[in-house]
């Protein structure tokens, strides 16, 4: 019971910093989508290429860059911090390109109603694009939540005391490193389940609405 009790008292970091990297990266990943839909080219290859390699870079990687690279000379984390902001960027780039999926999907004929009517891009792209491409990004949008969710266990490698932390501290006390593992799978299942239902349900939903 203490071992499931210790193991707990963490689900809060943990969710803290899932949804925290969540809210953060979607907001990052408005301008980084609008840069790949730029007119200038250059300002689409740099978005492309800042995408690219927050999506190609390991999560643990990144955190480790940010935390023991950027930490030990410019600027002193604090682990959660550390992991926000690593995992923030991360998420903005997958994102980026859930969002592109969303806009894509949005069928042509509504850019060229929208220019025919005189709209400016910020009308249109707020009052006709976003709507619809917001609809279909968002089964895109859970399930990275979801993945999110696993990733958040590698921020234990620098010092969050997260679900992870606290159960490789449990293991290395009792001894026992099968039962806080089991434990701590159940935890992280009970938590990302309903995450998978909402997917799956939105999926469900927003493919109906489209029918009719």
């Amino acid at each position: 019971m203490s071992t499931f009790l210790a193991i707990l008292s963490a689900v809060p970091i943990t969710l803290l910093t899932t949804f925290v990297s969540f809210g953060v990266g979607a907001l990052l990943a408005v301008p980084l989508v609008l840069g790949r839909r730029a007119r200038q080219l250059v300002v689409r290859v740099l978005s492309k290429t800042v995408i690219d390699v927050l999506r190609g870079i390991p999560p643990i990687v990144f955190i480790f860059i940010l935390f023991f690279g950027v930490g030990a000379d410019l600027i002193r984390w604090d682990p959660l911090v550390a992991a926000i902001v690593g995992l923030s960027l991360i998420s903005a780039g997958h994102l980026a390109e859930v969002y592109r999926g969303g806009i894509l999907g949005v069928h042509q004929g509504q850019f060229e109603a929208g220019a025919a009517l005189g709209l400016s891009p910020i009308d249109l792209g707020g009052s006709i694009i976003a709507p619809q491409a917001v609809r279909t990004a968002i089964p895109g949008m859970v399930t990275w939540l979801i993945s999110l969710l696993k990733d958040s266990s590698v921020v234990s490698a620098i010092g969050v005391v997260e679900v992870m932390f606290v159960t490789n501290q449990v293991a290395r006390t009792t001894g026992d490193g099968i039962t806080p593992f089991l434990i701590a799978g159940a935890v992280y299942v009970v938590i990302g389940t309903p995450l998978a239902a909402v997917s799956r349900w939105l999926v469900t939903r927003l493919t109906y609405n489209r029918g009719n």
